[in-house]
């Protein structure tokens, strides 16, 4: 078995700190869109209890963008991880 230098070692606890920065973004993105969604849903029940019918066609495109948004991220990690 090789001996590792302090140069290598220095390079692969570089690469593990990449790599976890990496996944930051993307676990933020499912937060923050899973947050916008409890927001919306929130302020959905509110116009529906005020007005007494509720936006149809506004629920089907905000629901159908974020959910496109999060399988479009999954892809790109799967993709990544080829």
């Amino acid at each position: 078995m090789d001996k590792l230098t302090e140069k290598d070692l220095q390079e692969l606890f570089n690469l593990k700190k990449k790599q976890k920065k990496k996944g930051r973004f993307s676990k933020f993105i499912v937060v923050l869109v899973i947050l916008l969604n409890v927001i919306f849903t929130t302020g959905i029940f509110y116009v529906f209890t005020k007005v007494g019918n509720e936006p149809s066609t506004l629920i089907v495109s905000w629901f159908g963008f974020t959910t496109v948004e999060l399988w479009s991220l999954s892809k790109i990690k799967r993709e990544e991880s080829k």
